[in-house]
C-alpha cells in the first residue's frame, strides 16, 4: 500500500482527512508574513493581496456568524474581526489566469476549479482549531448565486461540489459552503498553482518520501520508491497526482497532500528562515502575490493580526477532519455527504 490513512482505529479512521496544502500555505505562511512588516517590503506585500467584497455580495441570506464579539456588528457588510470563534474558507484554485499558472496547470486559460477546500474553524480563545476537509468531488445543490453583472446563477442539483467556484468564483463557493453546512464563513483565502510552486522553491524545496513507484501522466509526475527533494514544479505534480493511488479519487490524494503540507510546515518551521532576510522575502512574496482573501483579510496588517492568534494553537490542539462522505448512488466517481455525521459534524462548529 502507498500510504496509510492513519494509525486510528477503523471507525475514527473513516472521520479522519487529511490538511490539504493549503492549510500549509496559507496559515503557515501568514505567520512568516508577519515577521516581513516593515518599510517598502510591508508596503509591496500590501499591495500584492487581492480581496474580494464577499460580505456585500452576499448581504443579509447568510447564517448566523458562530460567536459575538465586542466589536462584531449586525451589518452583513462589516468584516469580522480578527478574534473569537472564527470559521476560515480556505481554497486552493487550479487557476489558468496569467503565463505561470497555464504553464503549471495547462488548459483553458479562462477556467479555475477550486481544488482543494476546507473548513478552518478556530476557537474563541484561539487556542485550538479544527480543520475540515470537503472533497472536490461531492455532490451538492449548488444554490443560486450573485454575478457581478447583477443577475444569478442557476440552482443547480447533483453538481459537483467544486463546480461553485467556476460558476461564481468566490462568492459562490462561499454560499455553497454556508447553504450545504448552515456555518457561516466569517473569512475566505485562495492560492492559486503559481503562488503554491512559488512557496515551495521559496522555501529551497521539500522533502517527502514514497514508498511506491508513481508514474501519474495526468500530473506529469514520475517518482522512484524513496525519499526525494521536491522543487515547486514537482510539489505542485505530487499534490495533484490520484490515479497512481488506489482507486484513483480524490480521497486518495488527500494522503499525498497531507505528507506535503507536513513537509512544508517542517522547512517552515526551519531555523534559518527567520535570519535569512531574502529567503524570508521570497516566501512572504509568494504567498501575499498570490493569495486572494475576503475584504476582512485583504490588508498585511489584517492577516499579521490573524497569524499572531493563531500562534497560541500548538500542533496536538489541531484536529483534522474529513467531512463524511458515502459513494455517490448515481455515479461511483462521485461522493455525497453521509448523514447525520456529516451535519453532526457541521452543528458542533457553529
Amino acid at each position: 500500500m502507498f500510504l496509510r490513512m492513519t494509525d486510528e482505529q477503523p471507525g475514527q479512521r473513516r472521520r479522519r482527512t487529511r490538511v490539504l496544502r493549503a492549510m500549509g500555505i496559507v496559515l503557515g505562511a501568514t505567520l512568516v508574513v508577519g515577521a516581513a512588516g516593515a518599510g517598502w517590503a510591508y508596503w509591496h506585500f500590501d499591495r500584492n493581496i487581492k480581496g474580494v467584497d464577499i460580505n456585500s455580495a452576499l448581504g443579509t441570506d447568510r447564517p448566523q456568524r458562530a460567536s459575538a464579539t465586542p466589536s462584531a456588528s449586525a451589518s452583513a457588510s462589516l468584516p469580522a474581526v480578527p478574534s473569537g470563534t472564527m470559521n476560515i474558507l480556505v481554497l486552493g484554485s487550479d487557476s489558468r489566469t496569467g503565463k505561470k499558472n497555464q504553464a503549471l496547470g495547462g488548459g483553458e486559460s479562462g477556467g479555475a476549479r477550486s481544488d482543494t477546500a476546507m473548513v478552518v474553524h478556530i476557537n474563541a480563545d484561539h487556542t485550538a482549531a479544527t480543520v475540515v476537509s470537503i472533497p472536490r468531488d461531492t455532490l451538492v445543490t449548488r444554490p443560486s448565486c450573485p454575478t457581478p453583472s447583477g443577475g444569478s446563477t442557476s440552482v443547480a442539483y447533483n453538481a459537483m461540489f467544486n463546480s461553485a467556484y467556476s460558476v461564481g468564483g468566490p462568492v459562490c463557493a462561499v454560499k455553497t459552503v454556508e447553504k450545504m453546512t448552515g456555518v457561516r464563513m466569517d473569512h475566505y483565502m485562495e492560492i492559486d498553482f503559481a503562488g503554491f510552486a512559488e512557496l515551495i522553491d521559496a522555501l529551497g524545496g521539500v522533502t517527502v518520501t514514497t514508498t511506491q513507484d508513481i508514474d501519474d501522466k495526468d500530473s506529469h509526475l514520475r517518482l522512484a520508491a524513496g525519499t526525494h527533494r521536491l522543487d515547486g514544479k514537482q510539489a505542485l505534480a505530487f499534490a495533484r497526482t490520484r490515479h497512481a493511488l488506489g482507486d484513483g479519487s480524490d480521497l486518495g490524494r488527500i494522503v499525498l497532500q497531507q505528507q506535503l503540507v507536513k513537509a512544508m510546515l517542517t522547512e517552515m518551521s526551519a531555523g534559518d528562515l527567520l535570519t535569512d532576510p531574502l529567503k524570508l522575502y521570497k516566501v512572504a512574496d509568494a504567498v501575499t502575490g498570490s493569495l486572494t482573501t475576503d475584504t476582512g483579510l485583504d490588508s498585511l496588517g489584517e492577516l499579521t493580526d490573524l497569524a499572531q492568534g493563531l500562534r497560541q494553537i500548538e500542533p496536538g490542539a489541531l484536529t483534522t477532519v474529513m467531512m463524511p462522505v458515502l459513494q455517490a448512488p448515481s455515479d461511483r466517481n462521485r461522493v455525497v455527504a453521509d448523514e447525520p455525521e456529516a451535519s453532526e459534524l457541521w452543528a458542533s462548529l457553529r
